[in-house]
């Protein structure tokens, strides 16, 4: 059962480590892809405004048949929202049709208007604002947080706020571990959740040899070896996407690997370092990402 294992936040509530993700999952199909995870035993779903689908995965929810308060739901702030923060939470939750999140993210610390960059706003003023409605409305967001957060941004942000982010959501395969940001989350009682645990498409980490040797060795797929890398790092979960009801199911068989299995996966990154989601084009630049930051694409 996806479901047994949890990973505590600062809160003191239980965040199943894996998880189902629905990014570029279309309308029509992320309903099915989540009514079916939640019937066969997951309990955590990942959404966001950006990614056009809350309302799908809110329907997705209520056709499992599975009550509100066994499912722990994710989903976040868009960059266009930056200056209203009160009426993108209300937004939110009626697209997907709830009375509260369990975790409410700011996407990306980059406020955005009219297709580019908002640089009259302050993503920490953004923060506040989450911070405000976390406090005063706390049946409507029981924890906030924040995704593509670098360590850079991470310090600063702990610099000032008044609640330390219950999870900062972060790219990490074996092509871009970011343990840099997994170590420093660590510190400050952060979970990191895990997006494109597989490398996504232009990662083909199935492939790689050091991953198809140990999924020999313990009998399952590929894609189960990167998953359980996610689902074996202290403090870290995991949220593999899918609308292929064969593949959610797959994605459930979870493996104990053992440290040096994971030290080989890790050895991976230093062939082959590939970032797949990069923040260029938000119009903010490398926003703190060190193997960005000399990039020319920004």
């Amino acid at each position: 059962m996806p479901a047994s294992k949890t990973t505590k936040l600062n809160t003191g509530a239980e965040m199943p480590t894996l998880g189902l993700g629905t990014w570029r999952s279309k309308p029509g199909a992320v309903e099915k892809a989540v009514e079916h995870a939640l019937k066969i035993g997951y309990r955590h779903i990942d959404t966001a405004t950006g990614y056009a689908n809350e309302k799908e995965v809110g329907l997705g929810l209520k056709a499992s048949g599975v009550p509100r308060e066994q499912i722990f739901l994710t989903t976040k702030l868009n960059n266009t929202d930056h200056r209203d923060v009160p009426r993108a939470l209300e937004y939110s939750l009626t697209q997907l049709d709830t009375p509260y999140l369990d975790l409410w993210l700011m996407h990306w610390p980059a406020p955005m208007k009219d297709g580019g960059p908002d640089k009259e706003h302050d993503w920490r003023d953004t923060w506040r604002a989450m911070e405000k409605v976390y406090k005063e409305h706390p049946e409507k967001v029981k924890a906030i947080g924040v995704s593509n957060f670098s360590v850079k941004y991470l310090r600063d942000l702990l610099s000032f706020a008044t609640v330390v982010p219950a999870v900062n959501q972060i790219e990490s395969h074996p092509s871009c571990m970011q343990e840099d940001i997994v170590e420093e989350c660590r510190k400050h009682g952060i979970v990191v959740t895990a997006y494109s645990p597989l490398g996504s498409d232009g990662a083909p980490l199935t492939e790689d040899p050091v991953v198809k040797k140990l999924a020999e060795k313990y009998k399952v797929s590929p894609s189960n070896i990167l998953i359980s890398l996610q689902a074996n790092r202290p403090g870290v979960n995991v949220i593999p996407k899918s609308v292929t009801p064969s593949r959610i199911e797959e994605n459930t068989k979870i493996v104990d690997l053992t440290e040096e299995d994971i030290q080989e996966l890790a050895t991976i990154e230093k062939k082959n370092h590939i970032r797949i989601c990069k923040p260029f084009w938000t119009g903010w630049g490398a926003i703190g990402f060190p193997d960005l930051e000399d990039s020319e694409q920004q």
